[in-house]
């Protein structure tokens, strides 16, 4: 994949993602065009079952198919159409120039293997580093995140953590190989106000690190950076 430096960060153009059922086929998401800019902050903000979920999912070709398929449109990042990349091109994109924040914690972390170790894996798929090297990212980046004793919550499992620690984690995995674009699918829902604003804070003080774009999608505006750029 060869960048084009003067290209948007990504790309949304006129996506169109559809699924085959039964009863017919379900328009999920119909024409749905955005751009996101390096640093830049993008609130996408619907109400439940609009769209948002499979449209993030759909840049990082993460449907289901079948019974899903891309319809039209393309995404493009930094230039190149993700849609046209083989699974082997993807697969270095996915958690390393483009990170997610899924929407429920405890069913997307692994709950055989402890935090650290999945934060580990990813970090040794796409940065070739040793096991040691690794692990020691883990812990550094549950650090940065603001989880008390990392060395020893790095070797718990996911059911020993709370909710709010469990969110942590996710932005700690999205975030441990540097990626250029943070994908956040509503990743607050599960959580209660008091630990929603504690998530929101540690995400904005990560951003302001190290000045990742953002794209996170949300049922309500209330929630959003002032700096936010608000689309529906």
């Amino acid at each position: 994949m060869t960048p084009h430096p003067d290209a948007p960060l990504l790309e949304v153009d006129g996506l169109r993602t559809y699924f085959d059922t039964l009863a017919g086929t379900v328009r999920s998401v119909d024409g749905v065009s955005y751009t996101v800019h390096a640093g830049q902050t993008l609130g996408v903000v619907g109400e439940s079952g609009c769209g948002k979920s499979v449209t993030a999912l759909s840049i990082l070709r993460l449907v289901p198919r079948p019974p899903g398929r891309f319809a039209g449109g393309a995404v493009r990042y930094r230039g190149t159409d993700l849609l046209t990349l083989s699974e082997a091109q993807m697969r270095e994109i996915r958690g390393n120039r483009i990170s997610m924040i899924f929407q429920e914690p405890m069913t997307s972390l692994n709950p055989v293997l402890t935090v650290g170790r999945q934060i580990a894996e990813t970090v040794q798929l796409h940065q070739k580093v040793s096991r040691a090297q690794a692990l020691q990212r883990a812990v550094e980046m549950l650090r940065v995140v603001q989880i008390p004793e990392p060395e020893r919550r790095a070797g718990e499992y996911p059911h020993q953590l709370s909710g709010g620690m469990r969110q942590r984690v996710m932005i700690a995995l999205a975030l441990a190989c540097n990626p250029e674009l943070l994908i956040a699918d509503e990743p607050t829902t599960a959580l209660d106000v008091t630990i929603r604003r504690r998530s929101s804070t540690c995400s904005s003080a990560c951003r302001r690190r190290w000045a990742w774009a953002w794209c996170s999608s949300r049922t309500t505006s209330a929630w959003w950076p002032k700096a936010a750029i608000a689309w529906s």
